[in-house]
C-alpha cells in the first residue's frame, strides 16, 4: 500500500523509511526489475513514461516496490502517488506496489559530478525545495556533503547512483561518499544496457565489495529513461 509522506506523521514517515531499509538488506541480483526498481525517470524530467503509465507498467509487471527519481523534480512521483491511491481505492484487485518518494540530485565528490540518489524523504521539507526545482544545484549546494545533508534533514535516505560509471572508480568514489555519510550505492546496476537488464557481474562485485567493507546499503534500479521499465533506454 503507497503512503504519502506528504500527508504522512513523522511516525509513520520513520516506519515507511524503515521499511525500506528492510527491502535493500534484502535485494538479490534477480530483485530488478520485476520485483523491485528504485531508479525511474518520467516526462517530468528526461524520461519518456507518463506518471500514470509507469505506475500501470509497474502493477502489470508486479512490482512490490519502486521510487520515481526524476531529476530535480518530484511532479512524476506526486503525479502516479496519486493516480496509484486512486487505483487501490477503487479495486478490489491486490497487492499493488508500494511507491517510495525519489529524487536524482546533481553533486560533486571528489572535484567530479555524480548522481547521488534520494529516497523516502519529507517531499515538503524547506531544505529540499531549492533541489526540486527542475536545475542542478551550484557551488555549495552541489557539494556532495550538502546533498547528503539535507536529504537526511528531509527525513530521507541517500544513495550513489551507478557508482562504477564515473570519471574517477568506485574505489576512490565509495569510501568518500560514505565518509560523508551516504546510506548506500546503487550495487546491481546494468552498465552495458543489455537486453533482458540484468546487472553487471563485474561491477556490482565490486561496489558490493566496497559497501561490505563500509557497511553500506544496496539498491537496485533499472535507471529508466525510455518507453519499458525492463529497460534503461
Amino acid at each position: 500500500m503507497a503512503v504519502n509522506p506528504a500527508l504522512a506523521s513523522p511516525q509513520v514517515a520513520a516506519r515507511d523509511r524503515e521499511a525500506l531499509r528492510q527491502v535493500w538488506q534484502n535485494l538479490q541480483p534477480d530483485s530488478c526489475p520485476r520485483s523491485y526498481n528504485f531508479h525511474l525517470h518520467t516526462t517530468c524530467s528526461d524520461g519518456k513514461l507518463k506518471p500514470k503509465e509507469l505506475i500501470e507498467q509497474a502493477i502489470a509487471i508486479g512490482l512490490k516496490g519502486l521510487a520515481i527519481t526524476d531529476h530535480h523534480a518530484i511532479g512524476g512521483y506526486k503525479v502516479a502517488q496519486s493516480w496509484l491511491e486512486y487505483i487501490e481505492k477503487s479495486s478490489f484487485s491486490a497487492p499493488f506496489p508500494h511507491l517510495w518518494s525519489g529524487v536524482e540530485i546533481t553533486a560533486k565528490l571528489l572535484d567530479i559530478e555524480v548522481h547521488i540518489l534520494g529516497y523516502a524523504f519529507d517531499p515538503r521539507h524547506p531544505s529540499l525545495q531549492h533541489y526540486l526545482q527542475g536545475n542542478a544545484p551550484k557551488q555549495h549546494e552541489a557539494r556532495a556533503a550538502t546533498v547528503i545533508d539535507t536529504l537526511h534533514q528531509a527525513g530521507g535516505l541517500a544513495v550513489l547512483a551507478h557508482p562504477a560509471r564515473y570519471r574517477r572508480s568506485a574505489d576512490e568514489l565509495i569510501p568518500a561518499a560514505a565518509k560523508l555519510g551516504i546510506d548506500g550505492v546503487e550495487a546491481y546496476y546494468a552498465y552495458a544496457n543489455p537486453d533482458p537488464w540484468q546487472p553487471s557481474s563485474k561491477q556490482t562485485q565490486q561496489v558490493k565489495q566496497l559497501s561490505a567493507i563500509y557497511n553500506l546499503l544496496n539498491t537496485c534500479g533499472t535507471d529508466t529513461h525510455g518507453s519499458n521499465l525492463l529497460r534503461r533506454l
